[in-house]
């Protein structure tokens, strides 16, 4: 069974859209999608990347763009609710996704020691 996934858990801005759609003209027919995964951030709570994937597996949700597929695994897809991802392309030349509205997803200063600093208060 397919995890849920809408544009109500996740949305691509049109930057991203198009940045995305641009790179799959360039890529392997063998890659079905791009992964988006969720790993432990340690202090800072989780961190988010994405990676091309050739597999999307029964459990994984999928989000139909024009050109190409977001993937997510059923783990990741309950720390992505609400969340956008935008592509900013930057004055100093450097251009990166970048995920928005990111919900608190554990880590903070409870587990880290000290309480100063870090936007601890």
């Amino acid at each position: 069974m397919s995890a849920l996934l809408n544009e109500m858990t996740l949305t691509l801005t049109s930057p991203a859209q198009a940045k995305m759609s641009e790179l799959f003209q360039d890529i392997d027919d063998n890659v079905q999608g791009v992964r988006v995964y969720a790993t432990a951030g340690g202090c800072s709570g989780v961190s988010f990347g994405m990676t091309f994937t050739d597999a999307i597996n029964d459990d994984d949700g999928v989000l139909e763009f024009d050109g190409f597929k977001v993937v997510v695994d059923e783990g990741t897809l309950e720390y992505l609710r609400g969340v956008e991802i935008d592509f900013v392309d930057r004055d100093d030349g450097n251009a990166t996704f970048v995920f928005n509205n990111l919900p608190q997803a554990g880590g903070g200063c409870s587990s880290c020691g000290s309480s100063s600093g870090g936007g601890c208060s």
